[in-house]
């Protein structure tokens, strides 16, 4: 989700983010992002495209039933039906300041309709969020950070009440919130070939690296200013974390999603084994078939999950890709009876919320986030039967294909860090990686 409020920070190049409001007529000029954001010198804040706390608030008051209205829209967009008896009363969190929000959190956790580290998880994102917002030194950032907060927390607890389900295929909803957020992006040529690919009827991976829960909001917005159909339609292969977390599913729910269990989380319950891989078959035919229906663009991280950083350095890369996933996407694409083409796009935002130095086998990491630059980076496709014309071993010509899309979404996130960490801006474009600012 992202709102956006205006900043007095200086634009980096591309993006930094974190969650506010504004309209689509008013952006131009410099960026910044935190799941990412675009308008006149402001920084951007992750939330969605609500049409307003005050008018959410109104609809709720002038409603006969609690929620009804948002009950009634997201179950007409999903599998799961609401109880209205059993959805949460209006405006459970009826926050007019910081202490009336973090009281109405405690009050449902001693109530017993929220777990308590749950709650303790929502006061600790929104003293993160408050603390990156309050970063931008804009005037109303106090009374953006509590109205965002008030909806997204409220969110947080209507689907702890009444959980959501997510099916293998999930469909962005669009109601009662517009999760479908403002965005930029940077080597427009390319996304430009790739839309004309997609409207030809042509299927598009994007074989990306992997940064925070916050990447698809980050490539969202930076798609939305030149692509919008493209951010709206991109389908994202989502781990199980994403869509069983609390505080992750509201936001989840707006993105379209392949839903699967990482390889890394595959043995964390030895009794959940099975029934994971066979979700996970699940989940591959769902694909097969999107794919066999053409024009499709859909993102995966073969690595797995989120890049973390060097033991040593504390440096982030890429992490590893998958050998076999890769080979598996590959292999979808080809017998889709469509024509089909990878890219390696490589994503570069672990500042504004950093995941867990290890892999955690728990649900409910800590989110931190922070103000920073983000930034996007795709080449060229990639085709396998080139790659492997050179190779007689089918083995080693997969390994190869893997290396090279390996290798281009490496080198490309070493131009992004240095136009972001290294503040030389698109001074750090090189002959492979062009780089700009679309939305100026």
């Amino acid at each position: 989700m992202i709102l956006s409020i205006p900043s007095s920070s200086t634009a980096t190049s591309f993006a930094s983010a974190i969650f506010p409001r504004v309209s689509a007529s008013r952006f131009s000029c410099s960026v910044n992002s935190a799941c990412g954001g675009v308008s006149r010198r402001r920084s951007f804040f992750c939330a969605s495209k609500l049409r307003g706390m005050e008018d959410l608030l109104d609809e709720k008051k002038s409603s006969s039933t609690s929620s009804g209205a948002a009950a009634a829209a997201v179950a007409s967009s999903s599998t799961s039906d609401f109880d209205q008896r059993d959805v949460v009363p209006a405006r459970a969190f009826d926050a007019r300041s910081e202490q009336d929000l973090l009281l109405g959190i405690r009050k449902e956790a001693e109530a017993g309709r929220l777990p308590r580290n749950v709650a303790e998880a929502m006061e600790e994102l929104y003293q993160n969020y408050r603390n990156a917002v309050f970063m931008s030194e804009h005037p109303e950032a106090k009374e953006t950070v509590l109205s965002n907060m008030a909806v997204a927390l409220e969110r947080i607890f209507m689907d702890v009440r009444d959980p959501f389900e997510f099916a293998a295929h999930h469909e962005a909803i669009r109601e009662p919130f517009d999760y479908y957020i403002n965005s930029y992006v940077g080597n427009i040529s390319i996304f430009s070939e790739i839309e004309k690919k997609i409207q030809q009827g042509e299927n598009v991976i994007l074989i990306s690296n992997h940064q925070t829960e916050a990447d698809p909001a980050v490539i969202a917005l930076l798609l939305e200013t030149t692509h919008p159909h493209l951010a709206e339609d991109l389908i994202y292969v989502a781990g199980d974390r994403v869509i069983t977390d609390p505080l992750s599913k509201p936001f989840s729910m707006g993105r379209n999603l392949l839903c699967v269990y990482s390889k890394k989380h595959m043995n964390d319950d030895p009794e959940l084994i099975d029934m994971k891989k066979k979700a996970n078959t699940k989940s591959l035919k769902e694909m097969a078939f999107l794919l066999r229906s053409g024009s499709k663009i859909i993102w995966i991280a073969p690595s797995g999950g989120r890049d973390r950083p060097d033991p040593v350095s504390k440096e982030f890369y890429p992490a590893p890709f998958d050998l076999s996933s890769i080979d598996n996407m590959r292999r979808l694409t080809e017998h889709a009876g469509k024509p089909g083409h990878l890219y390696p796009l490589a994503i570069l935002c672990h500042d504004i919320m950093p995941p867990p130095v290890e892999v955690e086998k728990e649900i409910g990491e800590k989110r931190v986030v922070a103000f920073h630059g983000v930034g996007m980076s795709i080449a060229s496709k990639i085709s396998y039967h080139e790659i492997a014309s050179a190779f007689e071993d089918s083995e080693e010509a997969k390994k190869a294909y893997a290396q090279s899309l390996y290798s281009s979404v490496s080198e490309q996130y070493k131009v992004l860090k240095s136009a972001i960490h290294g503040k030389q801006g698109t001074k750090a474009s090189t002959p492979t990686v062009s780089l700009s600012q679309p939305w100026q």
